[in-house]
């Protein structure tokens, strides 16, 4: 009877062991913290993996850089130190040149417009399937910080003649422009903007509006110019490509199409913080002011410099880079038009 009861024991415990190892669980290497609009879309994403997928894939998020810097996320996954990671294009403007395209201040502030041209461009593009191929890296969705805007505490910028003389904290190009435009730029991380602009370090901040509201920036800002510019929009889901290979179809395909879907996703989350960030400004009697049209156009054409810029440095990885740019406003110009025609995805639908 102990004999029969043990052979029992053993083959239960050899079925849940066959059920177990039928789960696949993809580790996540993410810098940043579990907490945001972010930190929510990866886990909406890992959720929606394993729903997706019936439990047969699970994302294990790895948080706050327990795995990996942001600065060395791209030979992490590489290597295999995680399945998949979050990736900032900044860190690596020549090993990461083609996702640097989203980066651009290209004449589109729309987060989800943004976000779709940068996602179709990454996942129709051959030449950038094969460079990420030679990293030994897949691509699988992206984010966005949303459209870059400055908030100034004193004098305002009204027009792109106020930034001449300016002590701003930049980002990326937006700062360069703002640099060629007579702006004495202050390097300092966006967590520093607050100190700074409340001692007078800096006179205004470039930055995003949902990230005002969560560092409480509101408190040290006269007044916030939109710019209806650009936004950066390089940091988004990539994974190893050996693990990825070694998937079958179907779960290949429930990393792909939802990522792909996290743009949609993720645009209503940041679109929603963005407004209430707006809202949230008025009612601490911070000016909202929107750069009139003709000023932004100075901006735009400022920035072209820089397209120029990274035309070269992309070229010189190996990229087609000006036809990925025509591309990739081609996109940007289709999703305008989606949007103004269809409305966002999470819109409610008029019968």
């Amino acid at each position: 009877m102990s004999f029969i009861k043990n052979l029992t024991l053993t083959a239960a415990l050899g079925c849940a062991a066959s059920v177990a190892s039928a789960e696949t669980v993809l580790i996540h290497g993410e810098a940043g913290p579990n907490g945001g609009a972010r930190a929510d879309a990866l886990q909406w994403f890992a959720d929606q993996v394993a729903e997706r997928s019936d439990g047969d894939l699970r994302m294990d998020i790895q948080w706050g850089g327990a795995l990996f810097k942001a600065n060395a996320a791209v030979q992490s996954i590489a290597d295999g130190v995680a399945d998949t990671g979050s990736v900032i294009a900044v860190y690596y403007p020549q090993e990461m040149a083609a996702y640097g395209i989203a980066d651009l201040p290209v004449n589109n502030p729309d987060a989800w417009v943004g976000m779709r041209a940068t996602d179709e461009l990454m996942r129709s593009n051959p030449a950038i399937a094969e460079d990420l191929a030679d990293k030994n890296l897949v691509y699988i969705g992206t984010w966005t910080t949303s459209q870059v805007n400055i908030g100034c505490k004193g004098d305002a910028i009204r027009t792109v003649a106020d930034i001449d003389g300016k002590k701003v904290r930049g980002v990326g190009a937006y700062g360069k422009v703002f640099g060629e435009e007579g702006a004495n730029m202050v390097n300092m991380s966006i967590y520093d903007a607050y100190q700074g602009l409340d001692t007078g370090l800096i006179d205004c901040s470039q930055g995003y509006s949902y990230a005002v509201a969560a560092l409480k920036q509101a408190e040290v800002m006269d007044n916030y110019t939109l710019l209806n510019w650009g936004q950066v929009g390089g940091l988004g889901i990539f994974m190893n490509k050996f693990m990825y290979d070694s998937l079958d179809p179907k779960q290949q395909d429930v990393l792909t199409s939802t990522g792909a879907d996290m743009a949609d996703e993720f645009g209503r989350m940041i679109t929603t913080a963005n407004d209430n960030a707006i809202a949230s400004m008025k009612e601490q009697n911070v000016e909202i002011i929107e750069l009139p049209a003709e000023e932004r156009a100075k901006l735009v054409e400022a920035g072209q410099k820089f397209l120029g810029q990274w035309v070269e440095t992309a070229s010189a990885s190996g990229l087609p880079a000006e036809q990925m740019l025509e591309d990739y406003q081609a996109l940007i110009t289709k999703y305008t038009a989606e949007r103004d025609t269809k409305g966002y995805p999470w819109a409610p639908k008029s019968n």
